[in-house]
């Protein structure tokens, strides 16, 4: 694939300081704002708004991360589904409003699911299912204004997890996302595949990644560079995937310096 301009996770105060930056080349951007419970329970009508005024004349792609706190895809339980589902289609309601193409949501696998898949079999299957019934109804509601979720790796060990979660369920609105801080941190503490075997693994299911960095320990979400990503390899298996992801930098502070941090990807002829 020929590497996309790179976006960026915002929050809204992060849309004035990156305004330009953002909008002069139509960079995409992926909405955080919208992830936590109080927000989901109350009316966010003021900040759509408020985002919608903002956003008049960007012309890039646009995404949420949807909602995610306590709420397990996976979850054995029906009437707790029940819940998830209506979180998530809220969720979408906020994407549709913002113009948005994209939604986050986090993968509910853990390094147990690794050690135990064959003391307890039954459990693939099991997850797989409760997955499948939790996101039907999220599809169907996606797909009616062509927003595609995007199952994340979280606490991932197996990169090729969510791919057979996604190659299951054989949704057009349903893809891979990869957090390459996420998969440090589970190469670093875990002993799982490095950043480019989960590019390698997602193949042509990727469709969005987070890029930040890490120092295989914890979550840093660092920019690229401060941490112990090898970068020009992992840009290198994205160029090499069959897939074209959004690729939207997801720092945690600091994000004035983002388009520095750009500028010192594309010196090494990484990324613009």
């Amino acid at each position: 694939m020929t590497l996309p301009l790179l976006g960026a996770a915002i929050r809204r105060r992060d849309l004035d300081t990156l305004r330009d930056w953002i909008f002069e080349p139509a960079r995409a951007i992926e909405i955080q704002d919208f992830v936590m419970p109080e927000i989901f329970a109350g009316d966010p009508s003021e900040l759509i708004a408020s985002y919608k005024r903002a956003l008049d004349g960007h012309r890039g792609l646009r995404g949420i991360h949807g909602p995610f706190f306590g709420l397990d895809l996976s979850n054995p339980d029906r009437e707790i589904r029940a819940v998830i589902q209506r979180r998530l289609l809220k969720g979408l309601e906020i994407a549709k409003a913002l113009g948005g193409s994209h939604m986050v949501v986090h993968s509910p696998f853990t390094y147990w699911h690794v050690l135990n898949r064959d003391n307890y079999p039954a459990v693939a299957d099991q997850m797989l299912n409760a997955m499948a019934d939790c996101l039907a109804p999220v599809l169907v509601r996606a797909g009616e204004f062509g927003c595609t979720v995007m199952l994340e790796n979280i606490d991932d060990t197996d990169p090729s997890a969510r791919v057979r979660v996604v190659q299951a369920i054989d949704h057009p609105q349903l893809r891979v996302s990869l957090d390459t801080g996420h998969a440090e941190l589970a190469h670093g503490r875990y002993g799982a595949p490095p950043v480019v075997d989960y590019v390698a693994q997602a193949g042509a299911w990727l469709g969005h990644v987070h890029l930040q960095d890490a120092d295989g320990y914890a979550d840093r979400h660092w920019h690229p560079g401060e941490g112990t990503i090898p970068w020009p390899a992992v840009f290198a298996a994205l160029e090499r995937s069959e897939a074209s992801p959004r690729l939207i930098l997801e720092v945690r502070d600091r994000l004035e310096r983002l388009p520095a941090t750009v500028k010192a990807l594309e010196a090494q002829g990484l990324a613009r």
